[in-house]
C-alpha cells in the first residue's frame, strides 16, 4: 500500500487540486480524496496527468532513427532498410534494444506500451530453443525498466496477398493460423506476470488471408485485445480491392471483426464508406502521427472518426519520435493542416486519446485514474521555458517529454528527470549506446 499526493491532478475534462491517492498492494487505486492536505510519508507530486499509453510500437525500428532520411523514397523503400535491421536481431540483441527503447519511452512519459511483435523465429524460420526466445526477451526488458507491457504477438503468414513469405520474412511466419494459435497459447502460459500481458495482432490483410483472420478471430477469447494494420498506404487498398473486391475495412467487416475487441492501426487512407463502417463498429483507431508524417503516409481522418464516436488512441510506431505529448499534439496538428481550422481536438480529447483510449485499446483498463485502475501517473513541469504561462488544462499543448519529471507505474516511481529508478538508475541513452554497439558487433 502506498499514498501519493498530487498538488494538481489533470484528467480528461477536469482539474482537481490537493488530491491524495491510496493504492493497494497490487499498485491499483483503492481510494481518491480531493481537496485534502498531504500526510507525512506521502509521495508528494506537483502537476500530474494520467500515464500515457503507447498503443503501437515496433521497438527495433528505433535503430533506424536518423539514418534513412537522406535516402528519400517512400514507405516501401524505408521498409527494405527495416528488414535489413530485422535480419540481425536475436534474443540477446532484442533484449538490449527493447530495454533501451522501453527505457526511453518510460522517461518520456509512456507508462504502458503495446509492442506489435513479429520477429518470432531464427532468420531461416526455425523456432528458437528454448521456445519463445524473442518474446521472453522483450518481456524481460520491460520488467527490468518498469514499463507496463502488452505484447501484441503478431500473426504474419504471407509476404503479400497471394505470395509466400520472402527470405527476409521467413522468421515472421508460423505456417498457418493454427500454427500461430498453438504458439500463442503456449506463449501465454509462460510470459504473463503483474505488468506483462499477452495480446494479439494480425499484421495486415497483406500478410493474412480473410480465412485465416476469421479462424484467429473465432479462436481468441473475447477479453484478448486484437490489433491490425489497416490502410496505411494506398497500395494496400489497391491490392486488397484487386484480390478481394473490397477495401481492408470491407474485408474486416465481412468477417465480422469490426467491433470493440478490435483496434485498427493507422487507418490513414480510408474511403468514405470505410469511415462509416469504422464509426459504427465501436473499434478503436490507433493513429501514429509522427510515423505517418515521417513515412509520408498522409493525414488520417482522426477528427471525422472521433466525431462519429470512434475512440482514438496513439502510438509511436517506428519510434522515430518518442514523445507522447508530441504524438497526441500531432492529431490536432494534422487536423489543422487538413481543415485550415484550429481547435478541432480540445485538450481533454487529446488527453483522453493519449491515456484512457490507449489503455482500453491494450486491454489494461477502461477508465482513467478511478478506483481499480492502475496507479500510473506522469508529473510535468508547469513552469519550464516551454510551459510557463500555460493554463493547466492546456499543458499537453505546450509541454514535451523534456518536461516530464517523475513517472509512476503501479504506484511506484520508475523514472525521475530522465533517469530510470531501477535498472541501475541508468540513462536511456547509455542503454541505447550499449544496444547499438552490440548490434554493430553482430
Amino acid at each position: 500500500m502506498a499514498f501519493l499526493h498530487c498538488a494538481v491532478l489533470v484528467r480528461p475534462g477536469s482539474v482537481a487540486e490537493r488530491v491524495r491517492i491510496e493504492t493497494d498492494a497490487a499498485g491499483r487505486i483503492a481510494r481518491i480524496h480531493e481537496g485534502v492536505e498531504p500526510v507525512t510519508g506521502d509521495l508528494r507530486l506537483g502537476t500530474v496527468l494520467p500515464g500515457f499509453a503507447n498503443a503501437h510500437s515496433h521497438a527495433f525500428h528505433r535503430l533506424l532513427r536518423g539514418t534513412t532520411h537522406a535516402d528519400g523514397g517512400d514507405f516501401w523503400q524505408w521498409r527494405d532498410s527495416m528488414y535489413r535491421v530485422a535480419e540481425l536481431l536475436d534474443p540477446a540483441l532484442m533484449f538490449l534494444v527493447a530495454r533501451a527503447v522501453f527505457a526511453e519511452m518510460l522517461v518520456c512519459g509512456y507508462t504502458a506500451v503495446g509492442e506489435f511483435h513479429y520477429l518470432h523465429h531464427h532468420s531461416d524460420g526455425s523456432p528458437y530453443a528454448p521456445a519463445h526466445g524473442m518474446e521472453l526477451a522483450i518481456a524481460d526488458a520491460a520488467r527490468e525498466v518498469g514499463i507496463r507491457l502488452v505484447l501484441l504477438d503478431t500473426c504474419y503468414l504471407d509476404g503479400a496477398i497471394g505470395q509466400p513469405l520472402s527470405a527476409v520474412q521467413r522468421r515472421f511466419g508460423d505456417g498457418s493460423a493454427a500454427g500461430w494459435l498453438e504458439r500463442w497459447h503456449a506463449l501465454r502460459e509462460v510470459i504473463e506476470s503483474d505488468r506483462v500481458t499477452l495480446g494479439a495482432a494480425i499484421h495486415s490483410v497483406r500478410a493474412v488471408t480473410p480465412t485465416a483472420m476469421a479462424e484467429i478471430w473465432r479462436a481468441l477469447g473475447a477479453g484478448i485485445p486484437l490489433h491490425i494494420h489497416v490502410s496505411e498506404q494506398p497500395q494496400e487498398n489497391a491490392d486488397c480491392l484487386a484480390a478481394y473486391g473490397k477495401t481492408p475495412v470491407g474485408v474486416l467487416a465481412g468477417i465480422g471483426m469490426l467491433d470493440a475487441r478490435l483496434s485498427i492501426v493507422h487507418a490513414t487512407n480510408l474511403t468514405p464508406a470505410d469511415r462509416g463502417l469504422v464509426s459504427a463498429s465501436g473499434c478503436t483507431v490507433v493513429m501514429c502521427p509522427t510515423t505517418e508524417a515521417d513515412l509520408g503516409d498522409g493525414i488520417g481522418p482522426a477528427f471525422e472518426l472521433a466525431s462519429g464516436g470512434t475512440p482514438i488512441a496513439v502510438g509511436s510506431d517506428q519510434n522515430a519520435v518518442i514523445d507522447p505529448l508530441l504524438e497526441i499534439r500531432g492529431l490536432e496538428a494534422g487536423e489543422r493542416l487538413a481543415s485550415g481550422r484550429r481547435g478541432r481536438f480540445m485538450p481533454a480529447a487529446l488527453l483522453e486519446a493519449g491515456s484512457v483510449s490507449g489503455y482500453a485499446s491494450l486491454g489494461i483498463s477502461h477508465s482513467v485514474l478511478a478506483p481499480g485502475d492502475p496507479c500510473d501517473l506522469v508529473e510535468l513541469d508547469p513552469a519550464s521555458v516551454r510551459t510557463i504561462g500555460s493554463t493547466v488544462s492546456q499543458l499537453i499543448l505546450t509541454a514535451t517529454a523534456t518536461d516530464v519529471r517523475r513517472v509512476i507505474v503501479g504506484g511506484a516511481v520508475v523514472a525521475d528527470s530522465g533517469r530510470l529508478a531501477n535498472a541501475g538508475t541508468r540513462h536511456p541513452e547509455d542503454l541505447l549506446a550499449e544496444a547499438m554497439a552490440a548490434l554493430a558487433d553482430a
